[in-house]
């Protein structure tokens, strides 16, 4: 599907394969505040979630797609969640698993690449995003991209013994 291949990157469905994949990032304990994670996930587990992978988006209401780079290697994933087709919307997430290859535009490929495919074949008139205040990287991202701050959620997210600011942003389509 040429929608979700682009320059150096592609985005794929998941597959049994990557179990491993899923499994060190659901429990990379550094990251569980950008998912608000609080517990970790085991493998059985994951295993079920891969199996009923294959569902349709209108009926799990939610999307998960791994990037890949041009050698077939697993970067990272981007999903869409909260899919409400009567409102045409849904939550994007975006994560680069290493920190060696974030910053070196694959998340950018990968959101263009996903804002296409929500546009062309899913008829999407909003995304929007949750990011914490001191995330400066995505904040930068997602606003490159077209989204906007929309507004400013105070003590969110409980992080760490302290309250963090999440702001919402939103892209709108047509």
């Amino acid at each position: 599907m040429k929608t979700l291949k682009g320059t150096h990157i592609y985005l794929r469905a998941l597959e049994p394969e990557d179990l491993e994949f899923i499994h060190e990032i659901e429990n990379n304990q550094d990251i569980w505040e950008i998912s608000n994670t609080i517990t970790p996930y085991s493998k059985f587990l994951i295993k079920q979630y891969l199996e009923q992978a294959h569902k349709d988006i209108f009926e799990v209401k939610q999307l998960r797609l791994v990037i890949c780079d041009t050698n077939d290697k697993a970067l990272g994933m981007i999903d869409l969640f909260d899919f409400d087709f009567k409102n045409r919307r849904a939550g994007v997430g975006i994560l680069i698993k290493e920190s060696a290859n974030r910053q070196k535009g694959y998340g950018k490929e990968a959101l263009q690449l996903l804002i296409n495919y929500c546009t062309s074949h899913l008829d999407m008139h909003q995304l929007f995003c949750n990011i914490s205040e001191d995330n400066s990287v995505s904040l930068k991202l997602f606003e490159n991209q077209g989204f906007e701050i929309i507004g400013l959620k105070k003590d969110w997210n409980y992080v760490n013994g302290s309250y963090k600011n999440e702001y919402l942003l939103q892209i709108l389509f047509n």
